[in-house]
């Protein structure tokens, strides 16, 4: 839960270790960030890379359930 370590071009910075996947998702398309792929990740939860025709790709990491963000940075 490290959302708030992390810098997202575009975006503000987090005050939150973590956000609801509904929040999170909202900024992310209102930024211009549109979602790529998601894949399973370590432990249950799941990856989600989000693309951007300026910035660099995002991975971001979410809960098992898919309902909260747990972290995400450029890759």
């Amino acid at each position: 839960m490290t959302l708030d370590k992390h810098t997202i071009q575009g975006l503000a910075t987090f005050t939150s270790k973590t956000l609801p996947s509904s929040e999170f998702e909202k900024l992310m398309i209102n930024a211009g960030y549109f979602e790529v792929g998601s894949a399973p990740a370590q432990g249950g939860r799941i990856k989600v890379w989000w693309s951007h025709d300026d910035y660099p790709r995002v991975e971001s990491i979410y809960s098992p359930d898919k309902n909260t963000v747990l972290t995400a940075y450029h890759v």
